[in-house]
């Protein structure tokens, strides 16, 4: 059974997971941000079979979250990079992290201790602000239809 896509879909998040919604492709970003670039070294620090890596590193590529950069004479050899794109991810990866270190924690290793480069204090938990800065639930968002359809109301909660 062929795995649904939702190009079409007007849902923001759907159409976001086509891209990088699979736990490898996700995990291919995680390390691109660690400084991962080589094929052999996905390959190594992942444990993921050459196939499937094949398969994520061309759907990045082909959906413009990593490029594909000639580093070795007559293309040899290949670097994948992070495109702004794949940088914007950032955030989404910190707030998994941050999740998955509260509720799914490893039994017997700390979290990663993740810092402020210029500072070195550590970074604050990703939160949804309001524009003055608040803090923000679920419970405390509505969402409005940009566009109100025939019929409907513009306004639901999430």
């Amino acid at each position: 059974m062929a795995r649904k896509r939702f190009d079409d879909s007007n849902c923001s998040v759907a159409r976001a997971l086509n891209e990088v919604g699979d736990w490898w492709s996700l995990l291919v970003v995680l390390h691109a941000m660690y400084g991962t670039r080589r094929f052999v070294d996905f390959q190594k620090e992942l444990g993921i079979a050459r196939n499937i890596l094949c398969d994520r590193l061309a759907r990045l590529v082909d959906n413009q979250v990593l490029k594909k950069v000639e580093v070795g004479e007559h293309g040899s050899r290949f670097e994948y990079r992070l495109t702004e794109k794949g940088r914007d991810l950032f955030p989404i990866v910190v707030a998994l992290r941050q999740w998955g270190d509260k509720w799914n924690p490893a039994p017997e290793q700390t979290p990663l201790d993740l810092r402020d480069r210029e500072t070195g204090e550590p970074i604050q938990p990703i939160t949804v602000q309001s524009s003055d800065g608040r803090p923000l639930s679920v419970r405390d968002v509505l969402v409005r239809e940009s566009v109100p359809a025939i019929g409907t109301a513009n306004k639901k909660a999430v």
